[in-house]
């Protein structure tokens, strides 16, 4: 769920003989290239790269200028290791950038692999975060409150560290790769508009995605330079677009209507720690009600929607089923939110068999796996398959279910981590099954 930080940093039936595979994980990347006109991107990267998360306005401009070299510290998983090589690759082939990993200590972007108890005590609610002209949590600590660590003090990006933790799933150390990396070398702030791109604070999306490839492209970009102000980026924009995305070269849509910053404000409350449900589901109401109010009938009003749901599942299940299906109808009448529609299936998938309807199940089911996939999100897809098996089961198609049982337990390695919590999410899964 979304994490703030106040120093502007942008911040994603078991049995007990079981035999668990070996873990799966994603190889070639499925990114959908992006399907919005040149005219709203250029808003769209403006807006992520002239401002913050907490909505601070930057004076500048700023990227890496020159080859970007990125070392690691710490305590790197395997997986990381292996993560961080194939983002790079993406980085390289579909954003042209010139970033490689080195040993050098004195390397652009520094990958420091810390536990998740360690970011906590600087950050309570942050995952995991990126900060500049720092190397350990330690000159963070220092430095957070001083223009040495400040975003909006730099007119070039030289020194960046991204602090991920490596006591967690293989699946969220990526997860914070991606969006941190990505971060440390591009757009700083997230928007709430945006369907298809991992720098929204629904923490929908897991890896980037194609049109966030062509953000940071355009980012690097000779045409422009560390140093440009907002409107002289705006200027240049429109050139470079054109260049990098012919495709785009169309009238505009309409413009989606700016995030108001109390929704914005509610949405954290509602889906962030510290406050209890009951306010929780309070301030997701009230988003609500300001989201009606302000036509938003995008992508949001399906967070909205699905956060009500999360919030009303085990207090009223009735309403929680209505307020997923409402989501998935929002999601559903916007384009590039095929990601967006399974995890909400995963949920009314879920609901249909505690009613004893499997074939519905399997029918919100069966079309999100794909998008699952293409979203490189193994806990999802571990999820959707291991709800598939349990509907296959109550048909009568035994044989079929344990093929897809077996199919998940890999995925959900990767997906979901240790084995102690892969077999706590069987429980809760395939728990309700009289079978």
């Amino acid at each position: 769920m979304p994490t703030i930080s106040s120093y502007d940093q942008p911040t994603r039936a078991f049995t007990a003989d079981t035999q668990m595979p070996a873990m799966r994980v994603f190889s070639n990347p499925r990114s959908q290239p992006a399907f919005r006109s040149n005219a709203e991107i250029a808003r769209d990267i403006l807006d992520l790269s002239m401002r913050l998360e907490s909505g601070r306005y930057l004076p500048y401009f700023t990227r890496f200028e020159g080859p970007i070299t990125v070392a690691v510290r710490g305590n790197p998983s395997p997986t990381l290791t292996t993560d961080l090589g194939r983002l790079l690759y993406r980085l390289q082939t579909e954003a042209g950038l010139k970033i490689t990993q080195t040993n050098e200590r004195d390397a652009n972007i520094l990958v420091n692999a810390v536990t998740r108890k360690d970011i906590q005590r600087v950050l309570p609610q942050a995952a995991c975060f990126v900060a500049p002209n720092v190397s350990s949590l330690a000159e963070y600590r220092i430095a957070r409150r001083t223009n040495m660590a400040s975003w909006s003090a730099m007119r070039e990006r030289k020194r960046i560290t991204i602090f991920v933790p490596t006591d967690v799933s293989p699946q969220e150390t990526r997860d914070c790769l991606h969006e941190e990396l990505a971060q440390a070398i591009g757009p700083l702030n997230d928007l709430y508009r945006l369907p298809d791109s991992i720098f929204n604070d629904d923490n929908i999306h897991t890896v980037l995605t194609g049109f966030d490839m062509l953000v940071i492209k355009a980012m690097y970009a000779p045409e422009l330079h560390s140093g440009m102000t907002r409107p002289e980026v705006a200027n240049r924009l429109p050139e470079v677009l054109a260049r990098l995305n012919p495709a785009g070269q169309r009238p505009p849509s309409k413009l989606l209507p700016y995030t108001p910053t109390q929704w914005r404000n509610n949405m954290i409350t509602a889906m962030g720690p510290g406050a209890g449900m009951s306010a929780r589901l309070s301030a997701a109401e009230a988003a609500l009600r300001i989201a009606t109010a302000n036509h938003l009938t995008d992508v949001r009003m399906g967070f909205n929607w699905y956060a009500i749901g999360l919030l009303t599942e085990r207090s009223d299940p009735d309403r929680s089923i209505a307020a997923f299906q409402n989501a998935y109808q929002y999601y559903q009448a916007n384009q590039g939110t095929e990601i967006h529609r399974a995890q909400v299936a995963s949920k009314i998938a879920t609901y249909a068999l505690h009613n004893g309807n499997p074939q519905m199940a399997l029918d919100y089911i069966e079309p999100s796996l794909a998008a699952a996939i293409r979203a490189e999100n193994a806990a999802l897809l571990s999820s959707l398959m291991l709800l598939r098996s349990e509907a296959l089961m109550r048909n009568g198609m035994a044989t079929d279910a344990r093929a897809a049982r077996v199919d998940s337990l890999g995925w959900a390695r990767y997906g979901f981590g240790s084995e102690r919590e892969l077999k706590q999410r069987l429980r809760v899964i395939t728990g309700f099954s009289p079978l």
